[in-house]
């Protein structure tokens, strides 16, 4: 099975990369550029092609990148294409559920901010006829990356805004009482990822709790290791599931 992985920045597709790196010094290939300089770090495994992107931060540029991607890899031969896209990359997490360190597969990706506010309330744009503001993931591909990643199976909210006030992530909360966490980048690859009919998951390594911006409390190295032992055990996920998509649907 092929798959495309997507993060916001360097730091995090090496981070990815380093956990689909099957050998602990390994002679691995230099980064190359799609067109639109989007640089991409491939790594092979038994069963598994995994193409990790470099697609810029928030929805706008996931979604341009993904889909630079996935054009590229439709006109390519069949063996070439991919089966499954992720949106992978540190955020913030909601506590006490998620705390800093820990990993959030979501079983469901959701434009938390795409809509309108109004006098009353926050409309979303499904709500205001516009189009979808979810993307579920495949539930049993979900469970399982959670279930063996140790991670919170929850929603993931994507946001332009990340969020800086108590104030802001109580609303946040309120409308969104399960969500797991928070980060910029997961529904616009949802979005290219349907246009091209193809499954999405999203994981999310927690830097910060979602709140008070608080610098001095980040914890992105620790987010980062986490994000490498959580594709070091969610690689054998992907290929089981990859051999049960191509027998469901032979090419």
């Amino acid at each position: 099975m092929r798959a495309l992985i997507v993060t916001a920045v360097a730091a995090e597709a090496d981070s990815v990369a380093a956990g689909l790196t099957p050998h602990a010094d390994p002679a691995t290939p230099e980064p190359r550029a799609l067109p639109g300089g989007y640089p991409v770090l491939r790594r092979d495994l038994p069963g598994l092609a995994a193409d990790v992107l470099v697609g810029g931060v928030g929805p706008a540029a996931a979604a341009a990148a993904t889909a630079t991607a996935l054009a590229l890899a439709a006109g390519s031969a069949p063996a070439s294409r991919y089966a499954l896209v992720v949106s992978a990359g540190i955020g913030g997490g909601f506590l006490p559920a998620a705390p800093s360190g820990s990993l959030v597969v979501a079983d469901a990706i959701v434009a938390a901010d795409l809509g309108a506010e109004t006098p009353d309330s926050f409309l979303d744009v499904q709500e205001l006829g516009f189009g979808r503001t979810v993307h579920l993931p495949p539930p049993e591909l979900a469970a399982r990356a959670a279930e063996a990643t140790g991670a919170l199976l929850a929603p993931v909210l994507t946001v332009s805004t990340v969020t800086g006030t108590a104030a802001r992530a109580d609303v946040l909360a309120a409308r969104h009482p399960s969500a797991g966490a928070e980060a910029m980048e997961g529904f616009g690859v949802a979005e290219a990822a349907a246009a091209h009919g193809l499954p999405v998951l999203e994981v999310r390594a927690v830097s910060n709790a979602v709140g008070p911006r608080d610098r001095a409390a980040w914890r992105i190295g620790d987010a980062l290791a986490a994000l490498t032992a959580g594709f070091r055990a969610l690689g054998p996920v992907l290929v089981h599931w990859g051999e049960q998509h191509e027998h469901r649907h032979p090419s």
